[in-house]
């Protein structure tokens, strides 16, 4: 060992003996001990008589702060950037390490006097020095920045171009075919470009830069000045990824302005939200991650306390929009919005859970669930709504002809489109559980909530329809209307994901109601004219008698059909299939009678001669009046809609 070792040696020896001896019989305890541990250590050595090897071991600290005080002040009074040569930057690296060795090397004996003075001078030295360290690494981290710009990125470790910002030479080549621009004083705003390939990373420093914060990184660290160093990276690395998401088109908006948009304007901003947070979560964040993760490479808390810094306010903001949108108005017509933001978040989330996992980001991570779920609230309030709707749509007005009503084209547009999402809407119901649904008991168990939830909309629907069938006073008229809205119903189900979620029984079901319907519509309206084509052959009255009841049978007959056929022209059937099925059927059960009644009434002599002057329609000029049915009129325009 060397001289100036062995005398901080003794100086330690004496510094444990003076420290624990209270007493003198003590200490002298303590000098045996040391002794017979190291011969060095004896009782003479360890004196007071040794006391001068205290003074020149101070006196070698003293000279060496004297050194380092030199080196250092040479650099921290310089006006030029030390690490503008990289000697310099070496050189004062090096000081500052043999300050900090120094400093940890003679802490331990601080409770002496002439040490602990030496130690005050080299704890301010070195705060100049972490301050020094501190203004180098804030301008390094400005000058790299704007070195590197913004389009420098690697995918798979190769530089790619495709990025979401336009680079200095996209825009020059626009302002070369633009004519030159505006003017040199004129700011140039990059444009956000859409991006399409999200597996990119972008590196917004130089290596070689990354490299010069990572030795500064590790001194302030190593000085106790690991907070000052994070704070000084995150506020550079912060304002880049906040313009950075600027430029994006997202606005930085309260929560009570965007409950204030109109909803054209939410539309759009919740459009600018999707693109911006696929950006931020799968490009700008992991990049910010792997830029601490270089930076402050070997000391984990201070790259995860820095990332965080760096990226929460822009993840707030990208959350706050989120919340916002999910706490905001439940009207049926936003559902398909909030849908798409309840499908971004919830493919975020696995990026979520991977960059913000440590214990100062967890909470951003815990934040992006919860308003996720939130999200999902708010869909199932939505459904809520829907049903209100239903319900609350007044029974008071009837639609001409008795046409498709609006309440059930838009219902039905609505769930079926609404279905075009039913991973997200079975996920969004499958957590809420099922609530209690009347009518619907013996369904409920063997179906998804989704299913249930659709089932019970419809028989909301079909509730709604039936109370609207009983203002038509005509009894046939209300089976048209309940005729066409259900074969509404069923088109708008089969073959969609609605008439999977709802299943074939149900449509089957459904199909058979519509025939239903179709049979009363008959009953109502042409039993009374069957009535009249039945003819009595009783033997009671003479063909006298019998031809002139065949004539006022075939006077009712036509006054009757007459009435029918004006009357129902005007009533509206707005499925051609549906119209021609219910043609076919009138003439089924119309003809083949009227057929026979006119060769019967034919067949009297008594009327024979002067038949056509009763008769008023042939079987073709019937086929023709029944094909006329079911037109519509002008008061029925709207309900020939029927997409």
């Amino acid at each position: 060992m060397s001289e100036n070792g062995e005398e901080k040696l003794l100086a330690v020896a004496r510094h444990i003996a003076k420290t624990l001896g209270h007493n003198n019989t003590m200490s002298d305890d303590i000098f045996q001990i040391l002794s017979n541990f190291d011969g060095r250590l004896s009782r003479e050595n360890l004196s007071e008589k040794g006391a001068d090897t205290d003074s020149r071991s101070c006196a070698a600290l003293d000279h060496s702060l004297k050194s380092l005080d030199r080196r250092i002040s040479h650099y921290v009074s310089s006006d030029r950037p030390i690490w503008a040569d990289a000697a310099d930057a070496a050189a004062f690296l090096d000081a500052v390490d043999e300050l900090v060795a120094a400093v940890a090397e003679w802490n331990h004996l601080a409770s002496d006097k002439s040490v602990a003075a030496c130690l005050v001078r080299a704890e301010d030295m070195l705060q100049h020095a972490m301050f020094r360290l501190e203004d180098e690494f804030r301008s390094l981290m400005e000058r790299g920045g704007e070195s590197f710009g913004l389009t420098r990125s690697y995918r798979n470790g190769e530089s790619t171009d495709n990025l979401p910002f336009e680079s200095e030479e996209d825009d020059d080549e626009e302002e070369a075919r633009n004519g030159g621009g505006g003017g040199e004083d004129e700011e140039q705003i990059p444009v956000a470009l859409p991006v399409t390939d999200f597996d990119i990373v972008i590196d917004a420093l130089p290596s070689g830069t990354i490299n010069d914060l990572h030795e500064i990184a590790k001194r302030m660290v190593a000085g106790g000045f690991g907070k000052e160093c994070s704070h000084v990276y995150s506020s550079c690395r912060r304002e880049f990824l906040e313009e950075s998401v600027s430029r994006l088109g997202l606005q930085k908006l309260s929560i009570e302005e965007v409950h204030k948009m109109t909803w054209q304007d939410l539309e759009d901003e919740i459009e600018k939200w999707i693109k911006a947070s696929n950006v931020a979560l799968k490009i700008l964040f992991p990049s910010e991650r792997r830029l601490c993760d270089r930076v402050f490479f070997g000391f984990a808390s201070a790259a995860d306390f820095s990332f965080m810094e760096v990226c929460r306010g822009s993840a707030i903001q990208l959350l706050n929009f989120a919340d916002a949108v999910a706490i905001g108005s439940r009207s049926p017509e936003r559902l398909f919005r909030i849908l798409d933001v309840f499908e971004t978040l919830r493919d975020l989330i696995p990026e979520f859970e991977a960059l913000f996992c440590d214990q100062f980001s967890v909470s951003l991570r815990n934040e992006a669930i919860t308003i996720w779920k939130r999200l999902g609230e708010a869909i199932r309030g939505i459904f809520m709504e829907l049903e209100n709707l239903i319900r609350r749509d007044p029974a008071k007005t009837a639609v001409p002809g008795g046409g498709l009503h609006p309440i059930t084209r838009y219902v039905m547009n609505y769930l079926r489109a609404a279905c075009r999402s039913r991973q997200s809407l079975e996920q969004v119901f499958e957590d809420y559980g099922l609530k209690d649904y009347p009518k619907l008991d013996d369904r409920v168990s063997a179906s998804s909530s989704l299913s249930v939830q659709m089932d019970w909309i419809m028989e909301l629907l079909e509730s709604n329809l039936e109370a609207k069938s009983k203002i038509y006073k005509d009894p046939a008229l209300c089976y048209v209307f309940l005729m066409n809205n259900g074969r509404y119903i069923v088109q708008k189900t089969k073959d969609s994901e609605l008439g999977t979620l709802l299943g074939d029984d149900w449509i089957r079901k459904h199909a058979a109601k519509v025939r239903q319907f179709h049979v009363q519509y008959q009953r109502n309206s042409w039993s009374k004219i069957l009535g009249i084509l039945k003819v009595e052959s009783n033997g009671s009255l003479p063909p006298s008698g019998m031809a002139k009841s065949m004539k006022e049978k075939l006077k009712s007959f036509n006054a009757v059909f007459e009435e029918i056929c004006r009357e129902q022209t005007s009533w509206f059937v707005f499925d051609e299939q549906l119209r021609e099925e219910i043609r076919i059927s009138l003439e089924k059960i119309l003809l083949p009678p009227y057929v026979n009644f006119i060769g019967r009434f034919q067949s009297y002599t008594e009327i024979s001669k002067h038949a056509d002057k009763y008769i008023k329609y042939g079987p073709e000029e019937i086929q023709a009046r029944l094909n006329d049915l079911f037109q519509g009129s002008s008061g029925s325009a709207g309900s020939r809609k029927g997409r």
